[in-house]
C-alpha cells in the first residue's frame, strides 16, 4: 500500500492549480541540515521529509518513520526542572526521568518540548509549506553555485510526499539549483516516474536482491522498488545505486553478486548508473530509539568490519561493470 503522506492544502494536480498555490503545498519536515555533503554532489542543504514505507531494523532515523510529529526524550539532557510536566496537558509526563513520556497518553502536542529550557524534550517534526523550505534552501545557494552542489529531497521518504517535493525540487530547478532525490524506491511507478521527471540525480537504496529476503527485513514487497530502479534506468536520470552493509542481513558475497547481476542490466537498458555506494553500517542513531520509547532490535550486532566491506567492494569490481564502486565514509 502506498500512503501520500503530504499534509494539508492544495493539491498540485488540481486543474488551475498555478504557482502560487503550490507554493503553500505543506508537509511535516523533521530536519533541513545545510552543509550536507554527503547526500549528493557538493555542498547541499537536505530537507528530510517525514514519514517511510518501510521499517529497516538498521534505521538511523527512526523519528522520520511515522509521517507525523513526534516528542522525543533525550534523558542526558534533563536537568529535572519538572517545567515539561506542568506543561503537558495529559499527564503524560512521569516525575522518574528514566520513564519521561508516556506514550500511552502523549498525543505528541508538543507542549512539553515548547517548556523544557535544556532540549531534553524536543519534538521532531514541523509543518513547512514549499516557501518556508525555499527560504530555507536559498540561504546556501553561493555555496552550491562554488561547490557544485544543491538539494536533496531524503526522508523517511519522500515519494510519500509526491506533490510537496515535486513542487519543491520544480522550484529549485527553476532557479537553477541541482536536485538529488534520496529515496528506498517504494512507491506506485506513476508516483515516482512523475517525480523523478524533476530531479537532476537519484541516490537509490538497494537494502537487498532477494525478495523474501527483503520483505523480512524491511515488512516491503521489493517488486516494485525494482520496478522503479528499472523506471530511472529507462529514463536515464544519473543514478547512484546505494547499499547500506549490514552484518548478518545483506553483507554476503551471493548478495553482492546478484546485486552486480542486477546493475549489469540497468547498464544494458541504458542505465546512467555513476556509481555504487557501500554504506557501512554504524549504531549513531541507537539513542533515538530510546529517545521514542522503541527498542533498538540490531544493538547486539558489531559496526561493520572494514576489511570485510572491501571484500565485497572488490567483489563488484571483479564484475567489471564499468563504474566506480565506492565506500561511503559518512
Amino acid at each position: 500500500m502506498f500512503v501520500d503522506a503530504s499534509a494539508r492544502a492544495i493539491r498540485s494536480d488540481r486543474k488551475g492549480a498555478g504557482p502560487e498555490e503550490k507554493e503553500e503545498l505543506a508537509t511535516i519536515i523533521f530536519d533541513i541540515q545545510r552543509f550536507s555533503v554527503s547526500d549528493g554532489p557538493g555542498i547541499r542543504t537536505t530537507v528530510f521529509m517525514k514519514g517511510c514505507p518501510l521499517r529497516c531494523p538498521w534505521c538511523h532515523n527512526p523519528e522520520s518513520q511515522h509521517p507525523f510529529p513526534e516528542v522525543m526524550f533525550f534523558e542526558s539532557k534533563c536537568i529535572g526542572c519538572g517545567r515539561c510536566r506542568e506543561a503537558c496537558p495529559r499527564g503524560a509526563i512521569s516525575p522518574d526521568p528514566s520513564l519521561c513520556v508516556d506514550r500511552r497518553l502523549c498525543d505528541n502536542c508538543g507542549k512539553c518540548a515548547q517548556a523544557c529550557p535544556s532540549n531534553a524534550v524536543v519534538l521532531s517534526g514541523t509543518l513547512m509549506t514549499v516557501s518556508d523550505v525555499m527560504r530555507q534552501v536559498e540561504k546556501d545557494a553561493p555555496f552550491y553555485k562554488v561547490s557544485g552542489g544543491g538539494v536533496t529531497l531524503s526522508g523517511g521518504e519522500p515519494t510519500m510526499h509526491p506533490e510537496f517535493a515535486a513542487a519543491l525540487a520544480s522550484f529549485c530547478r527553476e532557479r537553477g539549483l541541482h536536485v538529488a532525490l534520496d529515496t528506498c524506491g517504494f512507491a506506485a511507478r506513476g508516483t515516482f516516474a512523475r517525480l523523478i521527471e524533476h530531479v537532476d540525480l537519484v541516490l537509490f537504496d538497494v537494502k537487498h536482491t532477494n525478495p523474501e529476503r527483503h520483505k523480512n527485513l524491511t515488512g516491503a514487497d521489493a517488486e516494485p522498488i525494482i520496478d522503479n530502479l528499472y523506471e530511472v534506468a529507462e529514463r536515464g536520470v544519473a543514478t547512484v545505486i546505494r547499499v547500506p552493509v549490514i552484518p548478518g542481513c545483506n553483507d554476503t558475497t551471493d548478495n553482492v553478486h546478484k546485486l552486480a547481476h542486477l546493475v549489469k542490466q540497468l547498464l544494458d537498458l541504458g542505465g546512467n548508473i555513476t556509481c555504487i555506494d557501500l554504506l557501512p553500517y554504524h549504531r549513531l542513531g541507537e539513542a533515538k530509539y530510546k529517545a521514542l520509547g522503541r527498542p533498538y532490535s540490531l544493538g547486539g550486532i558489531q559496526t561493520s568490519d572494514r576489511a570485510w566491506i572491501e571484500e565485497l567492494r572488490s567483489t563488484l569490481s571483479e564484475a567489471q561493470l564499468g563504474i566506480p564502486v565506492l565506500v561511503s565514509t559518512a
